[in-house]
């Protein structure tokens, strides 16, 4: 990726003195649930600067940004997703990936998203229409990605995605996510929360020892008020954007908002906007077109080439003396 400069300097005064992008994975409940805090503030940023977004576009696209990270802890190993939305809206949707090393890239499927008069609020559901989501994950080793559809339920990314996950994988799931702007239509703050309740795991809770010696309907109903309690605290986290964008700490909110959950933060690392793209790479997919095509390409068009890459907005020049 040819990573492009953030030049704000206002926005970067404000990013030197945040917390800085990171994402804070914690379990909680004896291990009954899993979870990640994440500030992309920057991540955001670099996303908006790669692609020359406007502020509705950065909306959409950051929202979609920040769910993909927070897939990043649902991944076993070495593995790479893909994120997408199909709808029949003026946006059409987005195509976003995330990669099990950390990084995360993606593009709008309708860049200048039309809209018809001023924006009133954050309500991004007139701008989707009737569609799907659909993730297809590939690991090491795999010869073939695994898929999953459901139909769009909500015209709400986070919504719709931890809708995905019950529909799919029958897994209680909740995702947050917020972007912040300030009044000259910088991106202040952003971020995102995850959480999954994982079944069968954690040791002797106090939810498993009132379980143990209790028939099965007792089992569920103390595992579902569990799950709605959780949710409960879930709900209550304010502004993510907000939070981040006014200096706050990522272990604040996750000992505080689900403190009698008694949580453990086990892992913090690095997610970042990055693109394995490159000019060799994409030489090497020109150089593998058909033989006709590629004839054609190199006897009648410019000398260089110019590609751009979808999921980052990158411009390389092809030499033609590279194509041979």
């Amino acid at each position: 990726m040819i990573k492009a400069e953030i030049t704000d300097k206002d926005l970067l005064e404000h990013l030197g003195k945040i917390h800085k992008d990171e994402m804070t994975m914690f379990v909680m409940a004896e291990g009954q649930f899993r979870g990640a805090f994440f500030n992309g503030t920057r991540l955001v940023n670099q996303m908006r600067v790669q692609h020359n977004l406007g502020i509705l576009e950065t909306m959409i696209l950051g929202q979609a940004m920040l769910c993909a990270a927070m897939l990043i802890p649902t991944m076993k190993g070495r593995e790479h997703l893909t994120f997408r939305y199909d709808t029949n809206g003026p946006a059409a949707g987005f195509s976003v990936e995330a990669d099990s090393t950390g990084y995360v890239r993606g593009f709008l499927l309708q860049d200048r998203i039309p809209i018809e008069k001023p924006l009133e609020n954050w309500d991004l559901s007139p701008f989707f229409g009737e569609g799907t989501l659909t993730i297809s994950r590939i690991g090491e080793g795999m010869k073939a990605p695994q898929v999953g559809t459901v139909e769009i339920m909500y015209k709400n990314i986070a919504k719709d995605l931890a809708w995905y996950f019950l529909q799919s994988e029958q897994i209680h799931t909740a995702f947050n996510t917020s972007v912040q702007f300030d009044k000259e239509g910088r991106v202040i703050g952003a971020g995102g929360m995850f959480l999954q309740h994982v079944p069968g795991a954690g040791g002797k809770s106090k939810i498993s020892a009132q379980t143990e010696n209790s028939g099965a309907e007792d089992k569920k109903a103390l595992e579902e008020d569990l799950i709605r309690r959780a949710e409960n605290a879930f709900k209550a986290m304010p502004s993510i954007g907000k939070w981040f964008a006014d200096g706050g700490d990522m272990e604040d909110v996750i000992y505080g908002l689900f403190r009698e959950f008694n949580p453990t933060a086990v892992l913090n690392r690095d997610i970042i906007f990055d693109c394995p793209c490159s000019e060799e790479t994409f030489a090497e997919h020109i150089k593998h077109l058909p033989k006709a095509e590629l004839e054609d390409i190199i006897a009648n068009d410019p000398d260089p080439l110019e590609v751009i890459c979808h999921c980052c907005g990158s411009k390389y020049q092809i030499s033609k003396s590279m194509l041979k």
